[in-house]
């Protein structure tokens, strides 16, 4: 997905979550941007056969087992989208941070609940 189509979804989960404000916009356009990268370098990664080790060639000449960089830089770009995420209140420990009531059942008072029931 590109950053226009992410930056919509972002902010139609933030609307959902009741959290979004139009002073995220910025943030919000950073992290669509990075998704949008996260999203190619995911794409290169299957394209170049999905191998999570690779095989380096030292300037001796000797053969090493390394982690594929592809694999490194879209793991790294995930971190990096999951923070935003978290800011924006779009994971629970980030809602939580942004309204503490947000999570929590309300309590019902007695008289509430019985008046409930009668109704």
């Amino acid at each position: 997905m590109d950053a226009k189509g992410w930056k919509k979804k972002i902010k139609a989960q933030c609307v959902a979550a009741e959290t979004y404000k139009d002073a995220f916009i910025p943030t919000i356009q950073a992290l669509a941007e990075i998704l949008e990268q996260r999203d190619l370098a995911y794409q290169q990664y299957i394209d170049e056969g999905a191998e999570p080790c690779i095989i380096r060639i030292s300037d001796r000449g000797a053969e090493n087992i390394a982690k594929n960089p592809r694999l490194a830089i879209w793991m790294e770009l995930n971190a990096q989208a999951l923070a935003y995420w978290r800011d924006l209140g779009l994971t629970p420990s980030g809602l939580k941070k942004i309204d503490d009531q947000a999570l929590k059942t309300k309590k019902r008072s007695s008289l509430a609940e019985a008046l409930r029931d009668i109704g």
